[in-house]
């Protein structure tokens, strides 16, 4: 794949942040920014990453890679974003050399990811029930250069199946009801076994699959939900703890104490009495490092957000061993 960008090349325009663009090379085509008109020509032979100069600024051209290509995309349904899809790859183990099957093609965001992992010698088979999305997603795949690692197909797999047998290593459901996709999953999967995702918005949704998963078989059965957290990091005042404070303080008091550790044998009637003064003694201390201002210093502090809202996804995994 070159790194020069051609006519009818896929090009993504970063702006700024959360301001990208996805534009088809054409020639002596112009398209509008708001750093002025961009000339497709002179983008043409340029790198991909290159800084396009526009009538009033600049902009980049990046490639089509996946993380870029989620935030980009056109939205046709709900898509799946780098932290749900970060802990799908992992968990459903996919890399080189890996088959697998995705219901619900959707957007494609997910889609890209899968087949990069699983580059150069796997194969994705992803199923779209709805036509129009399904075809639209196989022509970016050609744009993108990736027909050859992946097969789009419009089917209803909740009610014809995968239209495979034996052939995937993990299988990953984003459907209304994955719990009737179960048996159908069971046949689709190698007869070593696999792995299983599926991604449920409603707790309710993830109840009836865990219930159908238990009842196959499957193994390993858990959900999560995978939420960002961002930290804010700034400098705040805490009090300095003086370690040598205390230490002087405790060798103050052991000088007043009794060198021997009494026993039971010592017990006597004075020993209220003579217990006394360290209990003075050690109260007096207490009550002086009270009264002393502490000492603070500035340090770099994590501050994690008072409020964390969900995304409303739920992930659920399991594992199939096959006899």
């Amino acid at each position: 794949m070159t790194n020069l960008i051609q006519e009818g090349s896929k090009v993504i325009l970063y702006l700024g942040y959360n301001n990208l663009h996805v534009i088809k090379v054409k020639t002596n085509e112009v398209y509008q920014t708001k750093f002025g008109a961009l000339k497709h020509n002179d983008l043409v032979g340029k790198e991909f990453g290159s800084k396009i100069m526009c009538t009033k600024g600049y902009i980049h051209a990046l490639s089509v890679i996946p993380e870029l290509w989620t935030l980009a995309l056109p939205h046709r349904t709900q898509i799946l974003y780098m932290a749900d899809i970060s802990l799908i790859l992992l968990e459903l183990d996919i890399k080189p050399g890996s088959i697998v099957i995705e219901a619900g093609t959707g957007s494609g965001s997910l889609s890209h990811s899968i087949i990069r992992s699983l580059r150069p010698n796997g194969h994705l088979y992803t199923f779209e029930f709805h036509e129009l999305r399904s075809t639209l997603a196989r022509n970016e795949f050609e744009e993108h250069g990736l027909s050859q690692f992946v097969t789009a197909q419009h089917r209803d797999v909740l009610e014809k199946g995968f239209e495979h047998e034996n052939i995937a290593d993990a299988v990953f459901l984003d459907l209304p009801a994955p719990w009737n996709a179960i048996e159908h999953v069971m046949k689709v999967l190698k007869k070593s076994g696999g792995r299983l995702c599926t991604f449920s918005p409603c707790i309710e949704q993830v109840q009836r699959t865990c219930q159908r998963l238990s009842t196959n078989g499957f193994e390993e059965i858990n959900t999560v939900e995978c939420l960002r957290r961002v930290h804010e990091f700034r400098y705040q005042h805490r009090s300095r703890i003086n370690f040598t404070a205390d230490q002087n303080q405790e060798a103050k008091i052991d000088t007043h104490s009794n060198k021997r550790e009494p026993n039971d044998d010592d017990v006597d009637e004075n020993d209220d009495e003579e217990k006394t003064p360290n209990k003075k003694l050690k109260n007096d201390s207490e009550t002086t490092a009270k009264r002393q201002p502490r000492e603070t210093e500035s340090m770099l502090t994590a501050i994690g957000p008072l409020v964390m809202p969900g995304h409303t996804g739920y992930l659920t995994f399991a594992y199939l061993k096959q006899n």
